[in-house]
């Protein structure tokens, strides 16, 4: 790999970078912790007006932990996957609680927060405290295969190989590590992107073996399309909407209402029970947790 590839990326992300609320000057770590918790498996366009109205509600860690958890899960909206919203308030309680209200800024402390695995905790390190760390997501480990190995596309994932595949690209200056870390990320998102990659766009279409060979066609393993309309995952959020849009509790006939299929609904209610995401009251009503009233 030759020495400009970190040069010439960082030029192009310094003149073509997205305007993201949360790359903005003055974003926190929370900031940061926040987004990544959003971003998870969430398209950027719906998760950037949702980040903003939390961080104005909930600036800091302990602003968010003494929220209730029904008050949560409804700021959390359409943004799916709501057990990440249960977890980042389990987070924010305990960087409350035994940080001083202050986001970790060291990888093997974050990773004993609440719901932050290895790519989190190293993203927080990154962007939240500009540090020297490998931050691999799906663009990423994209990028890294077509540029460095002349692969069409990752394949599975491999924590360890696609770990110090980064590590290896990374400047050795803190700052210059993190905004490079974003920079690739940046690159898979908008030009290095799956299906129609714009290569003549790309700022290091000179660097890319899998360009240089002619883009050869990925016949490796892939996964496969995660469809939702009829899966559980619908189901769930629908029986959510209808806590999210009441009051309060709700009886058993309204959550009934929001799915024909009795078997499959039964199951979903069961499932968001057990993730603590609804509360069965003691007289037969639903409700978002800690919702009483």
């Amino acid at each position: 790999m030759v020495a400009s590839l970190p040069e010439r990326l960082l030029r192009w992300f310094d003149e073509h970078a997205r305007d993201l609320p949360w790359r903005r000057e003055g974003t926190t770590p929370w900031g940061v912790m926040v987004s990544e918790f959003m971003l998870q498996q969430t398209p950027v366009s719906r998760v950037a007006p949702v980040w903003e109205e939390w961080m104005a509600r909930w600036p800091t860690p302990s602003a968010l932990a003494a929220a209730a958890q029904a008050d949560v899960l409804r700021a959390w909206g359409k943004l799916g996957y709501p057990r990440r919203a249960l977890r980042l308030h389990a987070a924010a309680t305990v960087i409350a609680e035994r940080h001083a209200d202050r986001v970790p800024s060291d990888v093997d402390e974050l990773l004993a927060l609440p719901g932050v695995g290895s790519y989190t905790a190293r993203a927080v390190a990154a962007f939240g405290y500009r540090r020297r760390a490998p931050v691999v997501d799906t663009n990423v480990r994209r990028v890294i295969a077509r540029v460095v190995h002349g692969a069409g596309d990752a394949g599975p994932p491999r924590a360890t190989a696609d770990l110090a595949d980064a590590e290896a690209l990374l400047p050795a200056d803190d700052a210059a590590a993190a905004r490079f870390s974003a920079a690739l990320m940046e690159l898979g998102a908008v030009l290095c992107v799956s299906g129609r990659p714009r290569c003549d766009a790309c700022p290091v279409r000179a660097d890319c073996a899998w360009l240089t060979a002619g883009r050869p066609e990925y016949t490796g393993p892939t996964r496969p399309v995660q469809r939702f309309a009829g899966t559980d995952r619908q189901v769930r959020g629908r029986l959510l909407d209808v806590l999210r849009d009441a009051p309060g509790p709700v009886p058993r006939d309204a959550l009934d209402a929001a799915w024909s299929d009795a078997v499959q609904r039964d199951r979903c209610l069961l499932s968001l029970l057990d993730d603590g995401l609804v509360e069965q009251l003691d007289d037969v009503r639903f409700a978002l947790p800690g919702e009483r009233h």
